[in-house]
């Protein structure tokens, strides 16, 4: 029985991202300087790889988030400040997309992409 899926994305700076993700309120849980990082909030975990040569704006590297609240997550996101384009990172606060869910997407330092949705309530299926 599966119970949880964390993602690995790279970072050219673990430190960085460290500090980073403590801004939107993970924990470190385990870290090996310059080289693996590894933090939790509530019921999320992600890990960093050290990823020296790695390019922000040729990421292929993403997750998707599920919160139980998204408007309240994108809310506090909202209160980082973050730019929305020509940056790493830039954040999209959530609104509605065709395919039924609402989403906010985030951008981290290093041009992983962290998309989080929510199912829209009584969305119209096809």
């Amino acid at each position: 029985m599966l119970e949880n899926l964390c993602p690995i994305l790279p970072s050219r700076d673990i430190k960085a991202t460290e500090r980073f993700y403590k801004r939107l309120g993970f924990v470190t849980v385990h870290m090996e300087v310059d080289e693996y990082l590894l933090m939790k909030r509530d019921g999320a975990e992600v890990h960093f790889f050290f990823a020296k040569d790695h390019d922000p704006a040729s990421c292929d590297h993403g997750a998707y988030l599920r919160p139980s609240d998204v408007n309240a997550f994108s809310a506090e996101i909202e209160t980082l400040g973050l730019p929305k384009e020509n940056a790493f990172p830039k954040f999209w606060p959530a609104e509605d997309k065709v395919w039924g869910m609402r989403e906010a997407i985030l951008w981290d330092p290093d041009g992983n992409l962290i998309r989080a949705g929510q199912e829209i309530q009584n969305w119209p299926k096809s």
